[in-house]
């Protein structure tokens, strides 16, 4: 295979979680995928996005971060009060509205009208039609286009006359979030962010059956009191759930990533967050009834200058118990055989492992600590995308 000399980072993960349900379809029930011919539970590549997203809050300056919302006029609104505390409210929302519609060119309108609603203001404010994905720096730059055209005689025509300035504004998104999961704008294909990030759902490297757990819940006013003849529950119901054992991918391109960043040590720095966003971070579907937050038992980390490859194949067999174990040895040979016959061996590796069953996987590169491998990681894609 041709080397074309990209980087490409993946995490490879097995991550056993307690009994639980993660991630409900429209029913309640855990989501599933037939995969092998086998029943596998699964969690959508959104949900755990999702929990990576959230992560990098703790991780990362909130300016280089993004928010994805339809109040963007309301956002926007309020962050031209919070630069000019003397603007009108209603004047200035006027404008982030004018900003969004006619100078961004994002469709808007009226939000259904919902009853007993007690932020009626909130209400009334214009929204487009999907979430929109926007950094917060690009926030606080629109806020300042509105603050200038609150000060001219006519704010409306100010912000057509900087329509341009706008665009830019909105298209030149650094927000590290929205450059590795990208943005789409139905109005306007010229601000869509191509993403730099993928996410594969998370399945079972095992077959599962469905459980159910019955529960009651007492009244606790009514378990006590004397003049009761019934003590029983004051309400029934049942709760689907599994346990399994997770293979988990996800892949960044850092090439792309920094076409949309615009420097290497920003691509190096939001690499290494959303390597230890999406290792550590766990879906949060029901989780204070189940408390099933773990870590992976084995992260296997590589950066590849060729393609990027998904290892669930390892897989479409389903492993028999010791699954981590079983499943470790699985994803090292298939790992092997992709090196072996297709020349997809990558540059530099890392494996991050907990206990024995996970021995198998030192065959694949040099066993250190999470944070080891992304101090690590980040030097050899900064490194190799200098010398791009």
């Amino acid at each position: 295979m041709t080397n074309n000399n990209r980087t490409i980072i993946e995490v490879h993960a097995l991550q056993t979680t307690a009994p639980g349900n993660l991630n409900r379809d429209d029913t309640g029930s855990p989501k599933s995928v037939v995969y092998g011919g086998a029943l596998r539970t699964r969690v959508s590549s959104q949900a755990w996005k999702r929990q990576t997203r959230l992560a990098f809050n703790e991780l990362l300056d909130p300016k280089d971060l993004g928010l994805r919302t339809k109040r963007v006029v309301e956002v926007l609104r309020d962050k031209i009060l919070e630069l000019d505390e003397n603007a009108d409210a209603e004047a200035a929302a006027t404008v982030a509205e004018t900003i969004f519609a006619n100078g961004a060119g994002i469709k808007l309108a009226a939000p259904r009208a919902k009853k007993d609603r007690e932020n009626e203001d909130v209400e009334r404010l214009q929204q487009p039609g999907y979430l929109l994905f926007i950094g917060n720096r690009q926030f606080e730059k629109l806020a300042e286009v509105g603050v200038k055209a609150l000060q001219e005689d006519d704010p409306v025509a100010a912000i057509k006359a900087e329509k341009k300035e706008i665009k830019k504004i909105v298209a030149d998104e650094r927000a590290i979030d929205v450059a590795l999961f990208g943005r789409m704008v139905a109005d306007d294909t010229d601000l869509n962010v191509d993403a730099a990030a993928q996410v594969a759902h998370a399945i079972s490297v095992q077959e599962i059956e469905p459980e159910s757990d019955f529960f009651t819940a007492v009244d606790d006013v009514k378990n006590t009191a004397e003049d009761e003849t019934d003590a029983g529950a004051a309400m029934l119901g049942d709760v689907e759930f599994n346990a399994a054992t997770f293979y988990r991918y996800a892949n960044v391109d850092a090439d792309r990533l920094r076409d949309t960043l615009g420097d290497t040590q920003a691509t190096a720095e939001a690499v290494k967050a959303f390597v230890q966003a999406f290792v550590t971070s766990v879906p949060q579907g029901k989780i204070n009834s189940f408390a099933h937050a773990t870590l992976p038992e084995l992260v296997y980390v590589t950066v590849r200058d060729s393609q990027a490859v998904n290892l669930i194949g390892a897989f479409e067999r389903p492993v028999e118990p010791d699954y981590v174990e079983h499943a470790t040895k699985a994803l090292v040979k298939r790992e092997q055989e992709f090196e072996r016959a297709y020349d997809v061996t990558p540059v530099k590796a890392w494996v991050v492992r907990i206990g024995e069953d996970t021995e198998t996987a030192d065959a694949l590169a040099e066993n250190v600590s999470l944070s080891e491998a992304l101090t690590d990681l980040a030097g050899v894609v900064s490194s190799r995308l200098d010398q791009e």
